[in-house]
């Protein structure tokens, strides 16, 4: 029985103690993971030149051994040829596949939305025909929703589908933009108006009508094919359609849930790359007769980011453990703000590691030749890529406030460690400004979005704080790693939750005497004394830099 919501808002233990976290793989997670890593190390990076170059032989020959891996089936039922593994697992190859530069992009955008319509929507007839194809790499997937016009407001798209009763078919006309696969895809997820709504239609490219625009010319992720789709007067028979007509919005923004956390999962594994590239650089160079990693400064940017990449991977990992529950692909739209807070936090976590790592290596990381340069403009994208931060911050707190007036609960967690006590605090502040905010309409959303702007980075940090300090617990070891992360991370994000709140309390429309008296109870919170982080930070730098790649 699929347990549609647990009825808490942010990270809890659940009934039976479990937690997902990177550090208690199956047999199998890690056979999977060791055999996706050998796939990019010895069959894309010493290629990246040629993908870099839209060699399109060389990567459709790319997708076909990744099917034989049984890499693209892992969220697919065994009956259409997949290997049904489940979120974790999904999750587990996205991140090994973050490492295999703008290949990754083609792969998490086919495996994802190009090929999960099919699995969660298509009629069995339609999950037949295309999703073995998809699987084995025979044929690689696109989705096109994004218009020239209509960016994050997708649902203003201008491509029309028209009922035709000569033909008993559709006819669809207008173009999609920012295409990623266009060049090597041999079917498309497409979006277009019909007059009973948004409706998902199912197009190949052999069609006619169909053509492709030029590949455009990108700042980053250069190996992946992006170009204009254009549908000129093609012809799609109404077996075609994907879920019902006039629903393909339901469609989109469910799909939108799952790409957004695979993102995020991708995100983490450039970033563990990167960081990687930072610490072997970093003990190679040498300044003032001493090595890099040798400095505090340098040191304490190598904890900054070990500690971001910790945070990001705790909440990736919890929410893949909620979803892995779901079967009923409407219920997705439960995890919107969970999907939403790790594309968020993941993309910034990785423009701040990739950041960091490139100001390690100094003139050099300016270079072409060094691997950081093109990371650097690589990891750009991500902040755009599935809904702008910005749209996603929104849907933070929409999904939020929506889940906050169904009763749903904001647990604090129980235990005396100073950690669960930041925590508590934390959580007790977010209850006292909710207190006095309204449950904001659409028109008030939209007037108030740089105040939701702080809200969602507030939840966020809670989020957090949350998923790391289980994860901690379900490790079970008093001073190790996880505790060190642990501290810097709930101290660090009680802070910020500090001046969040005051700023939120400033800009709430209330009495004068009430807001004196939440900036005094903010300001006087019963939390422990803090730790030293400087000594925590060094601790953790030194940890990863005798190990020389991050690994808790």
């Amino acid at each position: 029985m699929e347990v549609l919501q647990s009825k808490v808002i942010f990270p809890t233990r659940g009934e039976t103690g479990e937690f997902f976290t990177a550090n208690h793989l199956t047999e199998e997670e890690q056979m999977i993971s060791q055999m996706v890593s050998q796939f990019v190390d010895e069959d894309i990076l010493p290629y990246l030149e040629q993908i870099e170059q839209h060699d399109y032989h060389l990567i459709r020959e790319l997708f076909k051994a990744a099917g034989e891996l049984g890499l693209m089936g892992v969220e697919v039922p065994e009956d259409y040829g997949g290997l049904e593994l489940g979120k974790k697992m999904s999750g587990i190859i996205a991140e090994k596949m973050g490492y295999a530069a703008s290949f990754s992009v083609a792969f998490n955008i086919h495996s994802g939305v190009g090929l999960l319509p099919y699995v969660y929507y298509g009629t069995d007839e339609q999950k037949q025909t295309f999703i073995p194809k998809l699987v084995s790499g025979e044929w690689i997937g696109a989705y096109a929703l994004t218009e020239p016009n209509a960016g994050s407001d997708a649902l203003a798209a201008r491509t029309k589908a028209t009922w035709d009763d000569a033909k008993q078919s559709w006819i669809l006309n207008g173009e999609k933009q920012w295409i990623t696969n266009a060049h090597i895809a041999q079917v498309f997820v497409v979006f277009a108006n019909t007059d009973e709504g948004m409706t998902a239609f199912i197009v190949t490219r052999d069609q006619e009508g169909v053509s492709i625009g030029p590949e455009e010319k990108k700042l980053g992720i250069k190996g992946s094919s992006t170009a204009t789709l254009i549908l000129d007067g093609v012809t799609v028979p109404s077996e075609h359609i994907l879920g019902t007509v006039g629903k393909g919005h339901y469609i989109a923004l469910n799909i939108l849930n799952v790409a957004r956390l695979k993102l995020a999962f991708s995100n983490i594994g450039m970033a563990k790359q990167a960081f990687e590239l930072a610490i072997q650089y970093g003990k190679e160079r040498e300044q003032f007769s001493t090595k890099l990693v040798d400095f505090p400064l340098i040191q304490e940017k190598i904890a900054e980011m070990a500690i971001d990449i910790y945070g990001a991977e705790s909440m990736a990992y919890y929410t893949a453990g909620l979803l892995e529950q779901v079967t009923d692909p409407n219920n997705l739209s439960n995890y919107a703000m969970d999907c939403a807070m790790n594309k968020v936090a993941c993309s910034e976590m990785l423009h701040h590691v990739v950041d960091e790592a490139l100001q390690i290596h100094g003139g050099y990381g300016f270079m072409e030749e060094y691997a950081i340069s093109r990371m650097y403009r690589d990891a750009r994208i991500n902040r755009i890529f599935e809904g702008t931060n910005e749209i996603n911050r929104l849907t933070i707190v929409k999904a939020f406030f929506k889940r906050y007036q169904q009763k749903e609960r904001i647990e604090k967690v129980e235990g005396s460690e100073r950690q669960s006590q930041f925590i508590n605090a934390s959580i007790h502040i977010l209850n006292k400004i909710l207190e006095e905010m309204p449950i904001m309409d659409r028109s008030a959303q939209d007037k108030h979005q740089d105040q939701l702007r702080v809200l969602a980075d507030l939840l966020t940090d809670i989020y957090r704080m949350k998923a790391v300090f289980y994860r901690a617990q379900y490790v079970k070891s008093p001073d190790s790693i996880h505790q060190w992360m642990t501290t810097a991370i709930c101290e660090q994000g009680f802070q910020r939750v500090v001046t969040a709140s005051n700023e939120l309390i400033a800009a709430l429309e209330i009495e004068d005497n009430v807001r004196e008296e939440l900036f005094i109870a903010v300001k006087n919170i019963d939390i422990p004394m803090f730790h030293n982080l400087f000594l925590i930070k060094r601790k953790i730098a030194k940890y990863m830099i005798a190990i020389g790649k991050y690994k808790t």
